[in-house]
């Protein structure tokens, strides 16, 4: 049982993993042997990043521009950066209040750890990004996990706004936001996005804010970012990053905004575990922010139309329930009949086709708890054919098996 007062080595026995990478090294091992996989797998965008943004990191190269940068993040990309989200929602955040990182993930685990002790208490909606649970627990903090609602397949799910109040407690320090929401696709709506802001201000804790997905929203839903709140700096830690928007997610950059009080010590424990974001890089991540816009709309428009697909073909599968998601690029279907009749579990349901059918989907019982025992996630960040394939072989699976 992990507890507070673990020391590092003892912790790592605990920590988990990320699903989709585990899932990802064996599907590349059954493709050694010659099957030909669909992966539904990984969240990461199948368009090549933009031809304008590759050349920038070219040209940075050429010039040599290969050294170390100020930890922070070289001015020019935390002002574009700063530029962009004010635009984007109307917001005031300035330079100094944004540290760039290699990755989103990173950023989050500055946040965590700046904000983080032992003992404290951190709310997490569940299901989730498993990162957010795992650092938690590396900083010997203790996540409490609240069930998102299910409300079927014509509303989707929702915050447990009553769930989360009640779980708070005198240890809490912080609730995790994954606005829109991986695995399930929801994008909460402006009522629960400022419920969750007022409850931050009445009880005083902080709202990590991990708004990755913020461009993937579908069906004319309006997003609201906890950055378009006037009193941000007082509550919210904000993470976000490049990978998705701009499809760069072998570039490893994201950053995170927060008040600039604090900024010295995010810096300084960042100097100690990457030292600076990789240099073209960033160079690069400035183009990004300035001339993307038109590839950005074009890929959205895309996604939405590979939701529509996977949608309608997954409604075609025996005992599947499917909720079109609103946000991200993933799926979550509830198949808890089909694993009910076939008395079987997600883990079982999910190993089984791909060793039978190469098709990669994830357990939702990855993300990380049990609440996801009936639902798996899949990503629709592929091709036409592949989502055709690749549902079609779900749907023959699960004929052979029901059978």
């Amino acid at each position: 049982m992990l507890t507070p007062t673990m020391n590092t080595k003892e912790i790592l026995q605990y920590l988990g993993g990320e699903a989709a990478f585990t899932y990802l090294a064996k599907a590349k091992e059954l493709e050694k042997k010659g099957m030909k996989i669909v992966n539904f797998g990984i969240g990461q965008p199948d368009i090549p990043t933009f031809e304008h943004i590759i050349n920038a990191a070219k040209e940075a190269l050429d010039s040599r521009f290969t050294g170390y940068t100020e930890t922070a993040g070289i001015y020019e990309l935390r002002e574009a950066i700063a530029e962009y989200l004010n635009n984007r929602y109307s917001s005031d955040v300035q330079p100094s209040e944004v540290i760039v990182a290699p990755g989103a993930k990173a950023a989050l685990f500055l946040a965590l750890s700046a904000y983080l002790r032992e003992g404290d208490e951190v709310l997490v909606p569940e299901p989730s990004f498993p990162a957010y649970p795992e650092v938690a627990k590396f900083l010997g903090a203790k996540p409490i996990f609240i069930p998102l609602k299910w409300l079927g397949r014509e509303r989707g799910f929702k915050l447990d706004l009553e769930s989360i109040e009640r779980a708070i407690t005198p240890k809490t320090k912080m609730i995790v936001i994954n606005n829109p929401h991986n695995p399930t696709g929801a994008v909460f709506s402006s009522d629960e996005v400022e419920w969750v802001m007022d409850l931050a201000r009445r009880k005083k804790i902080i709202v990590l804010a991990d708004e990755i997905y913020d461009h993937f929203i579908y069906d004319d839903l309006k997003f609201k970012s906890f950055l378009s709140f006037p009193d941000w700096r007082d509550y919210v830690l904000y993470v976000n990053g490049f990978s998705k928007t701009f499809s760069m997610t072998g570039w490893r950059l994201g950053y995170l905004i927060a008040r600039k009080e604090v900024m010295p010590r995010l810096t300084v424990l960042a100097v100690n575990v990457y030292s600076c974001a990789t240099s073209f890089v960033q160079k690069a991540a400035v183009v990004a922010l300035k001339k993307s816009e038109e590839d950005v709309n074009k890929m959205i428009e895309l996604f939405r139309k590979r939701r529509d697909l996977i949608c309608s073909r997954l409604d075609e599968v025996r005992g599947f329930e499917v909720w079109p998601s609103k946000g991200a690029f993933y799926i979550f279907p509830n198949v808890g009949k089909v694993l009910n009749e076939l008395n079987i579990t997600v883990e079982e349901f999910v190993n089984r086709l791909l060793i039978s059918k190469g098709v990669v989907v994830l357990p939702g019982t990855a993300f990380p708890e049990t609440y996801g025992k009936n639902f798996i996630r899949l990503s629709f960040a592929v091709d036409f054919t592949s989502i055709e394939e690749g549902v079609k072989r779900i749907k023959e699976f699960v004929e052979e098996l029901i059978r």
